[in-house]
This record gives structure tokens, C-alpha cells and sequence, in this order.
């Protein structure tokens, strides 16, 4: 065996391995087919219009199609659930809410999955609560509502959009902050307690900010507090509880996970991709309509807050026995 036909053999077997490297490298190319983003909730609402957004401005960046996929039921678990259990490859994710990502945890006695089985991929946005009274009501801030509540003149009903809602929470945190002997009146969504309030029926309600603007704005109702770290944009006469002495800060949150185990290359591509969005004229406008902030971060950022939240409101939901199930 001559030293040429060797060489020829040895720049063979190179070239052939390269050729497998080449190939092994295009096949793990992610995204290389579409990408499943779970909502696990109906189609049309503020979570579901956000993440059509997302979906659509990631498939012209990243070249693949990401197709929303609504998988409403239990609070948000079933869709979740879906993506805990999917292959960690990276092509099934969601855009979700605190409550599958924090509370429901602690409100379903029993969970298909646990914390630990999400991937944090980027906070999207979030929605703080506003505690809004009757424009009957002589308080015109939270602090003075609670010193009225314990005056004891009279009955203080603060609604709710429901049962386990982090308005009901809100709720529950205050009431234990202060110790007010406020009544709390659960309703079935934000609009009826928003009705009622409008209507008397309840001397304030708590819950996401979003459909009250206008009625605060036009002084139909009075806000007596928002629940964000800083005032909010869309109402900057109301301020937060936390300059007025009363440690309450809670907010509906939305964010991408993906399984545990999802390849950092993905994390980090996911999340670079979305910040982006978030940070451009189109994204800060679709979360403005729905009364949103614009969140990003870092992956680590989101799972602080995950980690966070759900000791938080651990706490409220067992002093006050809350359950779903």
C-alpha cells in the first residue's frame, strides 16, 4: 500500500467526517420546523392577542412557523400540563399567567405538574390591580378607606373577579396587612364586580386595572390605589398602596416557559427574540391596549419571579383556605 493511495484514504476519511459534522450541525439547527406556543386559555383574550403577536413576529425572525395552539381548562393547567410533559427540544412552549406558573399550585390540591417542570424563558408583561371605590365613598384613598373600615361606621364589601383570582388574593393580602375588618364579595369576572361597584352595590372592588381606566378617568369611580411598584401610566393621579404605607404590591404577570430541560441555545434565542419585541413601537402598543407594562429580562429574572410569587402567595392562600378543587 503506497504513501499516495494512504493519503488519498486519510483526506477521504476527513472529508467525510466533516460532511457528517456539517450535517449533524444542520440538523440540530433550531428552529428546523415549526414551533407549538401552548395558550392555555380561549382564543381573544389580552394573553391569547399577545402571543399571536409573538408567534408571528418570531416566525419572520427565526424563519419557522410558530403556531399558537389554545388548550383552555382549569385555570390554565391543562394547556401547561401539555407543555411540561412535551420533549424539552424547544418546538412546544407557552405563553401563560402567573396562575399556572405560581398560585395554581397552591390552589388545586391536586397538579399534573410542579413548578420544577417549566423551563423560564422571558416575563412578557404584566398587569397590576387597582382597588377602586364608589364615587359614594368619602375615602378618596386606600389609606383613608381603611381608617374608615375600622371606624366601625357601617359595613366595607370590597369585590373580586372570583374565587381564587388575584384580585380575591389582593384581597386577602390586605385584609391581613391591615387588619381591617373588610368583607370581601367574590364575582364571575371583572365586569359584574365592576357593575356592582358602579351601582353601589360594594363600597370598592379589587382587580386588574385594564377595564377601569375609563371610569376612573371620567370619575365615575374613585381609584384609591394601584398595587405596581410605580404609579401606572394610564391612571398617574391614583397612587400606589406602597406610598401610602400599605405593603401590597400584586399583578397579573404573562410569560414564556417551555419544559425543564430545554437547551440554552433555545432559552436564549427565545428570550433575545422577545425582548426585542417587547421593546419595539408595536410590541408597547399591543400590551397598552390590554393595560399591560412591558416586561423582558433575563431567563433568570423570570424565575425569580416565579420562585417569588409562589411564596407569597403560598402564605395568603393557606391562612385563608383557598381552594379550587
Amino acid at each position: 500500500m503506497n504513501r499516495t493511495y494512504l493519503a488519498a484514504l486519510a483526506a477521504s476519511a476527513l472529508l467525510a467526517a466533516l460532511a457528517g459534522c456539517s450535517s449533524d450541525k444542520k440538523d440540530t439547527a433550531w428552529p428546523s420546523k415549526p414551533v407549538r406556543l401552548v395558550v392555555p386559555f380561549p382564543a381573544g383574550g389580552s394573553t391569547d392577542a399577545v402571543s399571536r403577536l409573538i408567534a408571528q413576529r418570531l416566525s419572520e425572525k427565526l424563519g419557522q412557523q410558530f403556531v399558537v395552539d389554545n388548550r383552555p381548562g382549569a385555570g390554565g393547567n391543562i394547556g401547561t400540563d401539555q407543555v411540561a410533559k412535551a420533549d424539552p427540544d424547544g418546538y412546544t412552549l407557552t405563553l401563560t399567567t402567573s396562575g399556572p406558573l405560581a398560585n395554581n399550585q397552591y390552589l388545586y390540591q391536586t397538579m399534573p405538574y410542579a413548578q420544577k417542570d417549566l423551563t423560564p424563558i422571558v416575563l412578557v408583561g404584566e398587569i397590576p390591580l387597582v382597588i377602586a371605590a364608589t364615587d359614594k365613598t368619602p375615602a378618596k384613598d386606600l389609606k383613608s378607606f381603611i381608617a374608615l373600615a375600622k371606624s366601625g361606621q357601617g359595613t366595607y364589601a370590597i369585590g373580586n373577579p372570583g374565587n381564587g383570582t388575584i384580585g380575591h388574593l389582593a384581597f386577602e393580602l390586605l385584609k391581613r396587612t391591615t387588619e381591617a375588618p373588610l368583607q370581601g364579595v367574590p364575582y364571575k369576572g371583572d365586569v359584574p364586580a365592576l357593575t356592582d361597584l358602579i351601582g353601589n352595590s360594594v363600597q370598592a372592588v379589587v382587580a386588574p386595572i385594564t377595564a377601569f381606566i375609563p371610569y376612573i378617568k371620567d370619575g365615575r369611580i374613585t381609584g384609591l390605589a394601584v398595587t405596581s411598584k410605580q404609579r401606572y401610566p394610564g391612571t398617574p393621579n391614583v397612587p400606589t398602596a406602597l406610598e401610602q404605607g400599605i405593603d401590597l404590591d400584586a399583578s397579573v404577570w404573562f410569560a414564556i416557559a417551555g419544559p425543564a430541560g430545554v437547551p440554552r441555545q433555545v432559552v436564549d434565542t427565545v428570550n433575545r427574540e422577545v425582548n426585542v419585541i417587547l421593546k419595539s413601537d408595536e410590541g408597547r402598543t399591543t400590551l397598552e391596549q390590554f393595560g399591560a407594562l412591558v416586561g423582558g429580562g433575563s431567563p433568570e429574572d423570570l424565575g425569580k419571579l416565579m420562585t417569588d410569587e409562589s411564596a407569597k402567595w403560598k402564605r395568603i392562600i393557606e391562612a385563608a383556605n383557598i381552594r379550587l378543587d
